[in-house]
């Protein structure tokens, strides 16, 4: 889940620093330019005691020449205009990305077909089994068991669903970054990209490189979980490349909402965390099948719908957010489940089912880049399929 990482012992970077650490200071940088810039009265040893207390507390006047105490330092608020336009931006890109994506991958598969056919009639018009079997004894042992564990890491391959294919992609993204959190030279980095701030200078990069970002194993594990769960209904529903679209759009979508929930309530921290994108997809999947039955890994004997345990999640982040609960980003998670809700109920004919006419166009680019001649050397495959809405 987005949360607020355990990154505490690097708060005084200037990453971290938020609104509320500056009027600390300010309230304490006036005392020190007074006791540099006044002249202290020298104490009266006859005055009563509660004489001395009373000059005490007023504050003198400033000698003649001598600069008085600086004005408190102003605080910036973010301005959250760029983005918003990177949401907007990146959103586009990701789901214009997808439909190009998706067209290479059916000219691909139509070539591989092709390729298959014309190698299965080669394989069995050949007898003479007697060459392969002398090709395998000519191999030296390790070599043998080399082949055999990569023909047993692809038959473990092609059992998983494509949506654990695609989830298994995510998961390596995310364990990579989590090995980085582990480097000490790289902890400045990681706290400037791979944790969102609106308080922050670097505001729009962070969006979509916190959604990849953990610090916590736990952390990791949970949201992980969650997404290979769900990756086989996500990817039958949507298709693998509409789910990378959702994915990383949801990644930003939410980091968006959650800088204007912090914007507007001036608590500035910093968060990291796939729960954002996940959320996503877990409520689409609920909101497509409500009467799904789900469980709780530790607990397989309490049974519940699929529409039941979206409600009470949003219930949960809707009390977190309004109480400011600060354990998770409850904000995030919110902006997450409701553009999976609305995607699945709306977006989906308003942005996916509309993407003909860019694949069109780039089929045009690709033809002519080709001489004419159409990519792959294949039939012409428009931009369909993909999905089963």
């Amino acid at each position: 889940m987005a949360c607020r990482g355990f990154i505490i012992k690097w708060g005084k970077t200037e990453f971290y620093r938020s609104p509320n650490t500056f009027s600390r200071c300010s309230r304490l940088n006036p005392y020190q330019q007074q006791r540099s810039g006044f002249r202290r009265e020298a104490k009266r040893t006859d005055a009563k005691k509660g004489n001395v207390n009373q000059q005490q507390t007023k504050t003198p006047p400033p000698e003649a020449g001598t600069p008085g105490p600086p004005p408190p330092p102003k605080v910036r608020w973010p301005k959250l205009f760029r983005p918003l336009m990177f949401t907007v931006g990146f959103a586009g890109c990701s789901f214009g990305g997808a439909a190009i994506l998706q067209y290479e991958t059916l000219k691909a598969r139509v070539q591989t077909a092709k390729d298959g056919e014309e190698l299965e009639k080669l394989v069995m018009g050949s007898q003479d089994m007697a060459y392969w079997h002398d090709w395998w004894n000519q191999l030296s042992s390790f070599q043998r068991q080399l082949l055999l564990l990569v023909s047993m890491i692809d038959d473990f391959w092609r059992s998983l669903t494509e949506g654990q294919r695609t989830a298994t992609g995510i998961i390596a993204i995310n364990a990579a970054v989590l090995c980085c959190w582990r480097i000490p030279a790289m902890q400045r980095t990681m706290i400037k990209y791979f944790t969102s701030n609106p308080a922050s200078k670097t505001q729009c990069l962070p969006m979509i490189l916190s959604s990849f970002s953990h610090y916590s194993i736990i952390h990791m594990v949970a949201n992980m979980y969650v997404l290979w769960t769900f990756s086989s209904g996500i990817v039958s529903l949507l298709g693998k490349e509409q789910f990378l679209a959702v994915y990383l759009s949801a990644g930003v979508i939410s980091t968006m909402v959650s800088y204007v929930c912090k914007t507007a309530s001036g608590r500035f921290y910093p968060s990291l965390g796939a729960s954002g994108a996940v959320m996503a997809v877990l409520a689409a999947v609920c909101t497509k099948v409500p009467e799904a039955k789900l469980g709780i890994i530790f607990l397989p004997m309490v049974t519940f719908t699929a529409g039941n345990a979206l409600k009470a999640l949003v219930a949960i982040d809707t009390a977190g957010l309004i109480l400011g609960w600060r354990l998770f980003d409850h904000a995030a998670h919110l902006g997450g489940a409701l553009f999976g809700v609305w995607y699945v109920a709306y977006g989906h004919k308003l942005i996916w089912r509309r993407r003909e006419p860019l694949v069109k166009k780039w089929h045009e680019l690709r033809s002519k880049g080709g001489k004419g001649s159409r990519p792959g050397g294949g039939p012409e495959v428009r931009g369909g399929g993909g999905g089963q809405q």
